[in-house]
């Protein structure tokens, strides 16, 4: 968790320690390195110091698991996953919670989502040994892109 949470992200978004600040996932390495390139001064420069980033189209080499577990974002689109303010989806809002833009409709949509990805923790929990990060490595990169540390389980 980043030095200066938010009060209101913190408590909302809680999860016994196993959450990465958005500072901390950009420099392991999310999303193929090629999200929200195009939107970065709306955010603090410290958050992209040393991120892992693409110059021009997603690269899973660049994320932490070295895979791919994303999505187009066009998926996502067709599937109604995508808040118009939000364009680039969860990331981008949870830069933006932390930043304390609220939304409460959005909000509780968005928090509820994070808690349901729990379902892939536990997954990996029942099918791998305890620190063995080589195992399942789509779905802790998929974790990491929700902020979960799976370097933990």
């Amino acid at each position: 968790m980043g030095k200066r949470e938010n009060a209101r992200g913190r408590s909302a978004l809680n999860d016994k320690g196993r959450r990465y600040s958005r500072r901390e996932m950009l420099r392991l390495g999310v999303f193929g390195g090629k999200y929200m390139t195009d939107c970065a001064k709306e955010f603090p420069k410290s958050w992209f110091a040393r991120a892992k980033l693409a110059n021009k189209h997603r690269d899973r080499a660049l994320n932490y698991f070295g895979v791919d577990a994303s999505q187009p974002l066009s998926v996502w689109r067709n599937k109604g996953w995508i808040y118009r303010d939000d364009p680039r989806g969860w990331f981008q809002w949870y830069c933006r919670y932390y930043m304390g833009r609220r939304l409460p409709d959005e909000d509780a949509r968005q928090i509820k989502r994070w808690k349901a990805i729990r379902r892939h923790v536990r997954q990996v929990q029942r099918h791998c040994e305890p620190g063995d990060v080589t195992c399942r490595p789509r779905q802790r990169q998929a974790l990491l892109h929700w902020a979960y540390d799976s370097r933990k389980i």
